[in-house]
């Protein structure tokens, strides 16, 4: 375990996290096969793994651009029975957040950043449990045990994979996030999560409430 206020480890991890965002950059298939901190093959999240927590990983292949066609305005009715609390729909295909206010009044549609692989992807129902201004971030303790020179935090901040605000899902690790890197939004580019533009996501903070409920298909 090292002290997580050690300057040389957490030169050491923002340094090798920058490698492997830029080895994702030149080859798109790796990086889509590596957990851009383990530097392991991609298993899924179990064990602790904590989804979209690493640099940019996605396949240049798959341009945000072949969304437009379905990156349209939704209703709200065919996938919800009430707007109790509020209530978001992320489709995975189109790459799109849909958010709908309990009285109808107020409706969002945002781009996202999608999970990398069916492995990682996770569907159903589920609400928000916790909403977090300038979050930070800490490994998993699975993390930990392969990588134990990494920093135990991440300030918030710019160098922070959740960006400037998070909403906590009940589903363990998954979170509805911002980022600082804009090259994500649109791609298949995350280990689990959804991610925004910050400026979507702290429109979307400001909306919602702990209870919000959430469907992902």
């Amino acid at each position: 375990m090292i002290n997580k206020t050690n300057p040389v480890s957490r030169r050491r991890f923002l340094s090798s996290s920058v490698a492997l965002g830029a080895a994702g950059l030149a080859a798109p298939a790796l990086a889509q096969s590596m957990d851009p901190y383990t530097g392991q093959a991609l298993q899924g999240t179990g064990g602790g793994a904590t989804p979209d927590a690493g640099m940019v990983q996605f396949d240049n292949t798959q341009d945000s651009r072949r969304n437009i066609s379905s990156f349209r305005m939704q209703d709200w009715q065919p996938y919800f029975s009430n707007l109790t609390n509020g209530a978001i729909l992320v489709d995975l295909t189109s790459r799109a957040l849909h958010y709908w206010s309990e009285d109808q009044s107020v409706y969002k549609l945002f781009p996202t950043s999608v999970p990398v692989s069916a492995d990682l992807t996770r569907t159903g129902r589920t609400e928000i449990i916790k909403k977090v201004k300038g979050p930070t971030w800490s490994p998993t303790p699975e993390m930990k045990k392969r990588n134990p020179e990494w920093p135990d935090f991440v300030p918030a901040g710019p160098d922070n994979p959740l960006g400037t605000h998070a909403l906590w899902l009940s589903w363990q690790y998954y979170r509805i996030h911002g980022t600082h890197d804009t090259r994500k939004i649109g791609r298949k580019s995350s280990n689990g999560c959804i991610g925004l533009y910050n400026e979507h996501i702290q429109q979307l903070y400001d909306l919602t409430t702990v209870g919000t409920q959430v469907l992902l298909i």
